[in-house]
């Protein structure tokens, strides 16, 4: 058994012109990145450096290569791969399939969300076996690193469209699915998770770290929490939009990424802007859920995100949640105006999630038999991968591992 390299090393095929900005932010986050011009110099390293924790592999310039290439880092032991592609080839790939340590980044991207795609993946990674059978143990700072939760954002550039609302239900009714389960609120401007939980005094993240500064001890997100009687645990990180100045971005996002290990679901309700913060979480979720309302402003907010995303690199991780729905507007057509399919629908709870604020309980606990409250449900069965059974008759071919999606 081996324990992880101090400078773990990340294999590089990526095109000449791309190379540079990615190879010096990899070596600055303490990596050895390691560039490669094809996947025949991929094998001859694979087999003389066993440190290689993740291969960044450009999918579109030689694909049959980029094939090859994927291949060797899943034969024998498991490399993951972080698979760059174009956005027209991700859409042309089934969610469902493929190696459950590959991620895909598309263009155009910068090389910090290289960066943190890659530490998400070496953070989760748990052990691969070698060529010899022996097996390397990735102990990253410690921990039990064979799991791995869920990051999920909450997120509109746009206020008032129900974000915390859809945030602490979504949490409750996890919960109540028998997940373990970790809300932050984010949102150091107006953020109120605490209270729509009726929980008063709840320690922040900025008054740990600020004791930790005077001596206290190094806590983990996940230690720092407060238990809500739902079963839900709370942490936001400030209590006041003017002491923020020890929420440096890149370390809540590592502080994000750590406390998946002792949750199936971290939940991340997020101001309403694109501020460093936010961008850096945004980098390391697995989805983003954006609430919309079904009106203009929201609307345009929502189209103006998926153009954000777009440039960043994100739009596949936004998932597109109708609240206040059934007020006369098509699903249908907000999903051809907006641009993304809806993932989820929730009512109009009227006085019932007013009830919710003032008890400080969650509606799958004061109202279990509510439509409102079985659409939380589905949106949590949702997030699970809770889906019905695909139809047979689909695509049989595959593209690095993945089924491609056959276009009426």
């Amino acid at each position: 058994m081996s324990s992880m390299p101090d400078r773990p090393a990340v294999a590089i095929l990526l095109p000449p012109a791309e190379r540079t900005p990615v190879v010096d932010e990899l070596r600055k986050a303490g990596y050895d990145p390691l560039t490669i011009a094809d996947s025949t110099e991929l094998g001859d390293l694979l087999a003389t450096r066993l440190d290689i924790v993740v291969g960044v592999v450009d999918v579109e310039g030689d694909p049959a290569d980029a094939s090859r290439a994927w291949e060797l880092l899943h034969g024998g032991r498991v490399v993951p791969a972080l698979l760059v592609v174009n956005p027209a080839t991700l859409e042309r790939l089934d969610d469902e399939a493929g190696h459950e340590t590959d991620e895909y980044l598309t263009r155009p991207y910068t090389a910090e969300s290289i960066r943190w795609r890659v530490e998400a993946m070496v953070i989760r990674s748990a052990a691969a076996d070698d060529t010899s059978g022996s097996e390397i143990v990735t102990d990253f700072e410690g921990g039990d690193w064979g799991r791995r939760g869920q990051l999920v954002a909450v997120f509109n550039p746009k206020g008032g469209v129900g974000k915390t609302t859809i945030a602490v239900n979504l949490a409750a009714a996890l919960v109540s699915r028998g997940k373990r389960v970790l809300i932050v609120d984010a949102d150091t401007v107006t953020g109120h998770i605490p209270t729509s939980l009726g929980m008063d005094g709840v320690p922040t993240v900025v008054d740990m770290w600020r004791d930790e500064l005077d001596g206290g001890p190094a806590l983990s997100f996940d230690e720092q929490a407060s238990a809500h009687p739902s079963g839900l645990k709370v942490l936001p990180l400030s209590s006041s939009p003017i002491h923020t100045e020890l929420l440096d971005p890149d370390r809540v996002a590592r502080a994000l990424v750590q406390a998946r290990r002792a949750a199936d679901v971290v939940i991340v309700d997020l101001h309403p802007s694109y501020s460093p913060l936010n961008r850096a979480v945004f980098d390391m979720a697995d989805r983003i859920i954006v609430p919309v309302t079904p009106d203009l402003a929201a609307i345009r907010a929502a189209i103006k995100l998926v153009e954000v995303a777009e440039d960043l690199g994100l739009r596949n991780r936004l998932s597109l949640v109708v609240n206040r729905a059934a007020s006369g507007v098509a699903l249908s057509d907000l999903e051809r105006t907006i641009g993304l399919p809806v993932f989820g629908q929730i009512r109009s709870g009227g006085m019932l999630v007013v009830r919710t604020l003032n008890e400080g309980r969650p509606l799958v606990e004061i109202a279990p038999r509510e439509k409102i409250t079985q659409e939380f449900l589905s949106l949590a069965d949702a997030v699970l991968g809770v889906q019905p059974v695909a139809e047979p008759g689909k695509s049989g071919l595959r593209f690095f591992g993945r089924p491609i999606a056959v276009r009426a």
